[in-house]
């Protein structure tokens, strides 16, 4: 796969400090973007500045929990009166929350989950929506799951915000469609994450495929040439899909 030319141009990658965050953040940087890296831990974001410092990169730590929602408005104004524009987000960051029956999930633990894979990522929409527009290509991203639709057991909090994601992403598409603006799901499937450690123990990681195989087709979505749009990119089948519409 031959890599995007993404110099001169600008991405945010939330959840940056590890897993397919840090990974595609390291790729983007590779091919010649500036990375503006979201995350909570520190020690993740300087460890991926020095990776993306070590291949000739550059990169802007941004250290704030996504639920600091206050922090995501700033977030847009600082880019604005540095850049004026925002050429690509990627919106990764996201929570498993508990895996329990519905009716024993504490309020507190399911408006988390909430918080930070749902109303996190409209918070960046909102705030860098205009950012996004005034760039010649913008591109927007955001990781799903097959979790939405698969509706299992004990996995409500997580399915529901994935489930919600969509929706909330699939209406940016229909709202952009006019626009040169990009705007699709990612759909991981199983990766050797610690999320997905964290929600299947007792699966051996060496089975699975790893951010590293996902990030340079992550890069690829981001790219200026990718004009798809509205669309979830299926990992597992390696198929751009379109959400399905009602009957």
């Amino acid at each position: 796969m031959t890599t995007p030319d993404l110099k001169g141009r600008v991405a945010v990658v939330t959840g940056a400090s590890r897993g397919i965050g840090y990974v595609t953040a390291l790729e983007l940087a590779k091919a010649g973007a500036h990375v503006i890296a979201v995350a909570r831990t520190v020690g993740g974001l300087e460890e991926l500045d020095d990776a993306i410092r070590a291949e000739g990169g550059a990169a802007t730590l941004v250290p704030i929990d996504l639920k600091d929602f206050p922090a995501i408005d700033r977030l847009g104004a600082s880019i604005h009166e540095r850049w004026g524009k925002l050429d690509i987000l990627v919106g990764n960051a996201g929570m498993l929350g508990p895996i329990s029956p519905l009716g024993h999930v504490l309020p507190k633990a399911f408006d988390e989950v909430m918080a930070v894979n749902v109303t996190a990522n409209w918070r960046l929409i909102r705030s860098l929506d205009p950012l996004l527009r005034a760039a010649d290509a913008g591109r927007a991203l955001f990781v799903s799951s097959g979790a939405a639709h698969k509706t299992m057991a004990y996995w409500g909090p997580y399915s529901i915000s994935k489930a919600a994601l969509q929706a909330l992403v699939m209406t940016y598409a229909a709202e952009t469609l006019q626009t040169k603006l990009r705007v699709n799901l990612i759909n991981p499937g199983p990766l050797r994450t610690r999320m997905r450690a964290e929600a299947m123990p007792g699966e051996d990681p060496l089975t699975l495929r790893t951010p590293e195989d996902l990030a340079p087709l992550i890069v690829g979505m981001a790219s200026p040439e990718a004009q798809d749009h509205g669309m979830i990119f299926d990992f597992p089948t390696g198929k751009m899909l379109r959400p399905a519409a009602p009957a």
